[in-house]
């Protein structure tokens, strides 16, 4: 077993390592989840050759392509000038890849990490999926690119204000948001889900959002509840990256106020696209756990066979944040997601 372990880290090494040859993002701008991915299904226990069908599959299907070629320089002087352009994405990485060599991971993330913070919405915040996951791998080079995605595609929305908050639940940050109905009618020029971040983010009525919410100790927590009660009752795509989302927060050696005001809030700027649907109430979620429910190495079998990413990531995201937080309701929105329970 510990044998196969160590063949199966050489295995996930080497492809990861491939998988940096390709752009963060492929298509129009979709976010390439390829390492992600093959650090859960690791994770999750598939074999090697599993390992490598993804990667193939992957990479095939979305035809992947490699990053743009060089622009110019990056240096420390100038590095945020370029912020959100998606042309500089080799120069970011050279950048950032010149910088952990100098620096470190840790030092490195606390020098540059509190300017990319309110862009923490960067590419519907899968450069936060990659940098925690960058993270559980123990990869400096994956923590180089993570940071490079987050730069490149950096979409910061209103600022905070320092307003007083209004609540410190995070479902009520949605529920008041229903009285501004008018962020229904915002229609991005495409269905990508930073689109709409994007567009809501910056509609003039949404503005004081990012400061309702009080930030504490409990907050994640309370993130994370308000995210799986609106996955729970919708399982709604929107709603799959907030629960997966307080999940690569908790990976991170850092998830203090600032990235949780700026995560809520991207959270918020996608809710109008999901119709403001109510979130589960403490009965339906209640009813929910006590549904009959598969085991979950019958959920994590299903998800390895799985050649979707949701499915994958979702499936490992429950299966953490059960185990953080002790909730069952978590393995019932797995199995629902590979199919094992009726949507």
């Amino acid at each position: 077993m510990a044998a196969q372990a160590l063949q199966t880290e050489t295995v996930l090494g080497r492809l990861l390592g491939e998988s940096r040859a390709y752009s963060v993002e492929f298509g129009h701008l979709l976010a390439n989840h390829l390492p992600m991915v093959l650090v859960i299904l690791a994770r999750l226990g598939a074999s090697d050759r599993r390992l490598e069908g993804y990667f193939e599959t992957y990479r095939d299907v979305n035809q992947l392509r490699r990053p743009s070629p060089p622009v110019g320089a990056i240096t420390r002087a100038d590095w945020t000038a370029h912020l959100g352009d998606r042309t500089r994405e080799t120069d970011y990485r050279t950048f950032f890849a010149f910088e952990l060599r100098r620096l470190g991971v840790a030092d490195v993330e606390r020098a540059y990490l509190p300017t990319l913070l309110p862009g923490v919405c960067a590419s519907a915040l899968h450069a936060l999926m990659r940098l925690a996951y960058a993270h559980l791998s123990g990869s400096a080079d994956e923590v180089a690119v993570a940071l490079a995605y987050w730069a490149t595609t950096f979409l910061p929305l209103a600022p905070s204000t320092g307003a007083a908050p209004l609540t410190d639940e995070p479902a009520e940050v949605l529920a008041m948001l229903k009285s501004r109905r008018e962020l229904l009618d915002v229609r991005p020029e495409c269905d990508l889900l930073w689109h709409a971040m994007r567009d809501v983010g910056r509609h003039p009525s949404f503005a004081p959002v990012v400061d309702w919410l009080a930030i504490d100790g409990t907050t994640l927590a309370r993130c994370a509840g308000a995210s799986l009660a609106l996955f729970a009752v919708t399982g709604d795509f929107c709603a799959l990256h907030a629960l997966t989302g307080t999940h690569w927060l908790r990976l991170l050696p850092t998830n203090g106020p600032v990235l949780l005001r700026y995560f809520w809030q991207g959270i918020a700027a996608v809710y109008p696209k999901m119709g403001m649907p109510p979130v589960a109430s403490a009965d339906e979620v209640a009813a929910l756990r006590i549904t009959p429910c598969p085991p979950w190495p019958e959920i994590t079998d299903a998800a390895i066979a799985s050649d979707d990413e949701h499915d994958i990531s979702l499936t490992f995201s429950a299966m953490q944040e059960e185990a953080a937080y002790g909730d069952p309701a978590y393995r019932r929105v797995a199995a629902r997601q590979v199919g094992l329970l009726p949507a």
